[in-house]
């Protein structure tokens, strides 16, 4: 896939850079919202954020509340994929209990980083994190309970991929729990060829 010269490497590489940064430098200006503020306005309670390290909020740069909506029973294996700081791994792993396990993968080492360090803060160790892409899991075949994807597939042209690969890690009966943002109307030519957009 090509962007106006810009191939699907350049491409994933702009988003990392992006992601990254947010770890790093989270009070400084994105090119999309970021922060505990923005984690309230797409659903997450005051109550249930004031739980989890400050770390995994302020860097937190999901869609929707995806772990809150889900059906994470105790007990059960949970895959976050794209888990970026850790919001969403943490809280699965909070109501997946300590006899479960929340595995969380990010293709940018420094949301990996962040995401261990809230995860200590917050005290919860049924968890583990992975860096590397989500078209290419090193995970079992149907290894997993519940699969989270929050706002990940705007990110990465490969998106058969990833469909394929989540599918591919899911126990027969288990469950898939996605957001992302869509257009409702079709996008202006300049706007799609326009590389900034994957990451505004």
């Amino acid at each position: 896939m090509s962007q106006k010269g810009y191939d699907a490497g350049d491409l994933q590489k702009m988003v990392s850079e992006a992601y990254s940064n947010v770890a790093v430098n989270p009070r400084d200006k994105h090119p999309f919202p970021v922060g505990r503020a923005f984690a309230e306005s797409v659903g997450y309670s005051a109550e249930l954020l004031d739980k989890i390290s400050k770390r995994a909020l302020d860097s937190f740069a999901g869609v929707s509340n995806v772990s809150v909506f889900a059906d994470i029973p105790e007990g059960a294996v949970v895959v976050d994929v794209g888990c970026g700081a850790g919001l969403d791994t943490i809280i699965a792993a909070l109501k997946t209990g300590v006899n479960g396990k929340v595995i969380g993968i990010d293709f940018s080492s420094d949301m990996v980083d962040c995401a261990v360090m809230a995860a200590q803060e917050t005290g919860v160790g049924n968890v583990q994190f992975h860096q590397g892409g989500v078209d290419q899991i090193e995970l079992n075949d149907s290894s997993a309970d519940v699969v989270l994807a929050n706002g990940i597939f705007n990110l990465n042209p490969n998106r058969e991929a990833i469909f394929k690969e989540m599918y591919r890690i899911l126990r027969p009966g288990g469950t898939v729990y996605a957001s992302e943002i869509i257009l409702k109307e079709t996008a202006k030519s300049t706007a799609v060829c326009d590389i900034k957009n994957w990451i505004a």
